[in-house]
């Protein structure tokens, strides 16, 4: 298995630990993407100014499963999400994938991106600068 990192962490992100986990020697390509918390959103009532990401107990672990299952000979995969509150710029999400060849690390990596955001149990509240707050991801 070469996933290097499959973790959820209240400590800020460092996109750099993970892009140098994936570049072995083998890869030619290291595809990345970078989720920054933004100061709005469709579903806020005003200008988002905070975060708080709340996590299932499980959730690391359907990370790493998420990750296990687009693996494959010859990718690294590295992914990472924060819980607690973050302010706007913060780094929600990294997922750096290393290949030998560029389409398949952008290709598993979009996938990877797209099914954390899909199945991972963590659910973010919005706060704006007026006081109000809304859930994203409760259904």
């Amino acid at each position: 298995m070469t996933v290097r990192i499959a973790a959820l962490s209240e400590q800020p992100l460092d996109f750099a630990s993970h892009a140098a986990a994936v570049s072995g020697e083998m890869n030619g390509a290291v595809a990345s993407f970078t989720g920054l918390v933004r100061n709005h959103d469709p579903g806020a009532s005003g200008e988002v100014n905070q975060l708080d990401y709340s996590a299932h107990p499980d959730a690391e672990a359907k990370l790493r499963e998420i990750a296990a299952s687009l693996d494959a000979p010859g990718l690294e995969i590295a992914v990472s999400h924060r819980t607690g509150t973050l302010a706007v710029g913060d780094i929600a999400i990294v997922a750096c994938v290393g290949s030998a060849h560029r389409a398949e690390a952008f290709d598993v990596c979009r996938e990877l991106v797209e099914t954390v955001k899909r199945e991972l149990p963590v659910w973010k509240r919005q706060h704006t600068v007026d006081g109000a707050t809304n859930w994203v991801g409760i259904v």
